[in-house]
């Protein structure tokens, strides 16, 4: 929209109504436009087609398309370096270090780029305990974007309460702005830089939502464990009597489908903290791939495309029709919905739960050698916690191609890890060995095969997998270590053909195998040793992890 216009917009009138008394002045902004504060999502629709930022689609959705960047920029995140906080943040390719003299300087050329510009503001909060809550601030300079944070963060329950609003941590999201790196410290001129100490990030060159959402998650990281809660990239459901199962993993390999099981109540689908009263959730939405989503699959979220109030990053539809066509990966293999957690059915209103009785690691194994499921000890627990071993799914982060690629993510979500990944396995294990919880490795990746030759494990039978796991089926049931990973493989599972629990069975070829088996496990050592080479305290825990005798 030209800012030089002064056309009337939809929201013009309610722009200030629900405004805080904690201005954007004490931000340092200056000469803006209008500020649209707290709008809600029907109010942010209207603000966002008139804009020409999105489109209202067939059924309700809002379809926004977010230009070249439809991922998270991974490489493009930084973090301050300042003396009260660089001891204990984990430097390295996560956590690259950002002089605070250059922030001051970027800050400075955005606030001036948002000059004369029109805002959006969303007060809001992340985390449904108010015990740990934390009061954030989005500031936006698209409408998508204020109804992203809204749908995303838990939001005041009264007008006062949003006039009465005073953020702990705020995000400048101002995708327009490019940075020049010879100027501002950047390595190209898309940024994230989170400055603990100031509390606010400021995000640049990238409209994709997913950077406000894991800005917030990556403070949450940094802060929690000093309160005694342990941050978590997982999602989480319990049963009618409240057991509590939590599901760790990395985008696609299916923490947001496997959670939203409809004989389970849902807490959360990706981000939550485990305190000494037990687990909540830090938002108030999901965020969900839905590139080829089937309504025979996963019909709860299948339905939640043909809703108002659901953001769609980068899904095509037809523009005279206005029909979704959720098959068509043209812009992106990670198309998103971005909606609010109520509209699952069987969702906990509280957004909290007890303390876990199962925890279970989500990995796609591309190797085609893990077993779909297996058990592990508290101590194995921490190994394979720390080495988060999976593949990346394409899409979910900028150059990554059609194929899978074999990571190792530490904690399930090292891109948001500012702590050591020791200090957040050790904060586990206690939660583990305290709760008496189970510990399961679901494999949701590949069989028969390495990606390209076997075939992807059907999610009939890992929800299978899961079912069992979580009633007790499995408790009793003849079980074989494997002879490299060391974990306890099933022999029989309801439902699941018992050639499916162990993985050698499925290859045609033994010898590859068995070479593709001990490739892996090289992997995983290798990789551990990075790990225990930084933290003195993860000496030893090799001995849980995979051996090569």
């Amino acid at each position: 929209m030209n800012i030089y216009t002064d056309i009337p917009t939809p929201a013009q009138k309610e722009a200030a109504q629900a405004a805080s008394i904690y201005g954007l002045e004490n931000h340092g902004f200056r000469n803006l436009k209008r500020v649209y504060w707290n709008l809600s999502a029907a109010a942010l629709y209207e603000e966002a087609v008139f804009r020409g930022e999105g489109w209202m689609a067939e059924e309700g959705p809002l379809v926004v398309h977010t230009g070249k960047h439809t991922a998270r920029a991974a490489a493009d995140k930084f973090v301050v370096r300042e003396p009260s906080s660089e001891e204990w943040i984990w430097w390295g390719s996560h956590n690259r270090p950002f002089a605070a003299e250059a922030f001051g300087a970027l800050l400075a050329r955005v606030l001036g780029y948002l000059q004369g510009r029109d805002l959006f503001v969303q007060d809001c909060f992340a985390g449904s305990d108010p015990e740990y809550r934390m009061a954030v601030r989005v500031i936006t300079e698209h409408a998508w974007q204020s109804l992203f944070a809204r749908t995303m963060f838990l939001k005041p329950e009264t007008l006062d309460g949003a006039r009465k609003h005073v953020p702990e941590f705020t995000v400048v999201a101002a995708p327009g702005f490019n940075a020049s790196p010879l100027v501002d410290s950047t390595r190209t001129e898309t940024f994230i830089v989170l400055h603990p100490a100031e509390r606010i990030a400021v995000i640049g060159g990238s409209c994709y939502g997913g950077e406000i959402k894991k800005t917030v998650f990556t403070v949450l990281n940094a802060l929690l464990p000093f309160q005694g809660v342990l941050p978590m990239h997982c999602s989480a459901n319990a049963n009618e009597a409240g057991e509590t199962a939590i599901f760790f993993g990395l985008s696609g390999t299916g923490k947001t489908t496997l959670s939203a099981d409809p004989r389970r109540d849902l807490i959360g689908d990706d981000e939550h903290g485990w305190s000494d009263s037990g687990v909540f959730n830090f938002e108030d939405g999901c965020y969900a791939k839905v590139i080829r989503l089937s309504a025979a699959a996963e019909p709860q979220i299948h339905a939640c495309t043909r809703r108002f109030g659901t953001i769609l990053e980068n899904v095509v539809f037809d523009r005279r029709t206005r029909r979704l066509d959720l098959n068509d990966a043209t812009l992106t293999e990670n198309t998103r919905a971005a909606y609010p957690l109520h509209f699952i059915e069987h969702a906990l209103e509280s957004k909290r739960g007890g303390h876990p009785s199962n925890v279970i690691f989500l990995t796609c194994d591309a190797s085609g050698v893990l077993p779909p499921i297996s058990r592990l000890t508290a101590d194995q627990a921490v190994y394979h916690f720390m080495s988060g071993y999976t593949s990346k799914i394409a899409g979910t982060e900028i150059g990554l191609g059609i194929e899978p690629v074999i990571t190792f993510s530490a904690c399930f979500g090292a891109p948001f890890m500012v702590h050591h990944p020791y200090k957040y396995a050790q904060m586990l294990k206690a939660r583990i060995l305290k709760h008496g919880a189970k510990v399961w490795m679901v494999n949701t990746g590949w069989t028969g095969g390495a990606f390209g030759v076997g075939k992807r494990i059907s999610i009939q039978h890992t929800r299978a997998l899961l079912e069992a796991a979580l009633t007790g089926a499995l408790e009793g049931v003849e079980s074989t270590p494997d002879a490299v990973f060391g974990v306890e493989v099933p022999r029989a599972c309801p439902g699941v053909p018992a050639q499916i629990l162990d993985p050698s069975h499925n290859w045609a070829n033994q010898g590859e195998y068995e070479q593709r088996r001990r490739s892996l496990a090289a992997r995983f050592i290798e990789n551990f040793e990075i790990l225990s080479g930084q933290e003195a305290g993860a000496r030893g825990l090799e001995a849980f992890g995979p051996r090569l005798g």
